[in-house]
């Protein structure tokens, strides 16, 4: 399958394209700066652009199936780039007619906000976590509201462990409580499961 990573130089998606290439896709790279990433491949195509070019946007997606988005920013930043960089691919994805979106977003966004420990609903998201769920919440928003064939992936707290391959996953309330962290590297591997057509339309959360 012929897919494209935007956030590909980060800690989750450069996990995503390692992962992708080894299953054999076709990945296009998304990249402000191609020397972030060190990773060769006959398989890899860079492209170089800024998320909030949307002619560079639409430059990535021409002729692929599917986009894998894990854009990310620092803990306390304000500037909203996830929200504002996916309605970019989104009306990207929609001139160039592809698709199948699965997007990384956070535990703690809309419906899985009650998912939370009570330490994380009256300490941690709004006094450490208010940016952050802010911006992925106006990003759910934008993706929920097109016509795409998005998947929205919830994982809680991100580790750079080696993937455990066992971890919780779904959209319902757990059957025991969540360890609040994850591995990139399962992430990348979830997210790219949903390829097949997993969870279409829903926002899965994912934790040990």
């Amino acid at each position: 399958m012929k897919i494209v990573v935007f956030g590909a130089t980060g800690g989750t998606g450069r996990l995503i394209v390692e992962q992708a290439l080894a299953l054999g896709h076709a990945v296009t790279a998304f990249v402000r700066d191609p020397a972030r990433m060190n990773v060769a491949h006959p398989n890899l195509r860079l492209v170089q652009g800024d998320i909030l070019d949307p002619a560079a946007v639409i430059q990535a997606l021409q002729g692929q199936d599917a986009v894998l988005c894990a854009l990310g920013m620092p803990l306390m930043n304000k500037d909203g780039l996830r929200a504002a960089g996916t309605r970019n691919i989104i009306d990207a994805m929609q001139t160039c007619d592809v698709r199948r979106l699965i997007c990384l977003s956070s535990f703690g966004v809309g419906d899985s906000y009650a998912l939370l420990p009570i330490s994380y609903r009256f300490l941690v998201a709004p006094l450490v976590l208010r940016h952050v769920l802010a911006d992925h919440a106006r990003q759910e928003t934008y993706i929920r509201d097109s016509d795409l064939d998005w998947t929205i992936v919830r994982p809680v707290n991100l580790t750079d462990g080696p993937a455990a391959g066992v971890y919780l996953q779904g959209t319902q309330r757990p059957n025991r409580r969540l360890k609040m962290k994850v591995s990139r590297a399962d992430v990348a591997a979830y997210m790219l499961e949903q390829l097949d057509g997993g969870y279409l339309h829903q926002t899965p959360y994912l934790s040990y």
